[in-house]
């Protein structure tokens, strides 16, 4: 199971389809887990997560690329 970074469009109510997509390196699982503010990766099994944007660019500094930040972007945990 990995990390997994998807962005739509901000206004979706005419396209949703996905726009951006980032499988998050697994090595960084466990410290951005804890920089969102879960107990375990197990926590966050429960469904996709909508990130803040202070929790963007905090994510784009942990993983060392820019992240967009004119899409709404969500994180959850994919098998």
């Amino acid at each position: 199971m990995y990390l997994c970074i998807s962005g739509f469009l901000l206004d979706s109510t005419e396209d949703d389809s996905l726009k951006f997509e980032l499988k998050i390196d697994p090595a960084l699982t466990q410290t951005i887990v804890e920089l969102l503010g879960h107990r375990s990766i197990n926590a966050m099994a429960a469904g996709e997560w909508l990130l803040a944007d202070e929790q963007v660019a905090q994510l784009s500094s942990v993983i060392g690329q820019p992240l967009p930040t004119d899409l709404k972007l969500l994180i959850g945990l994919e098998a």
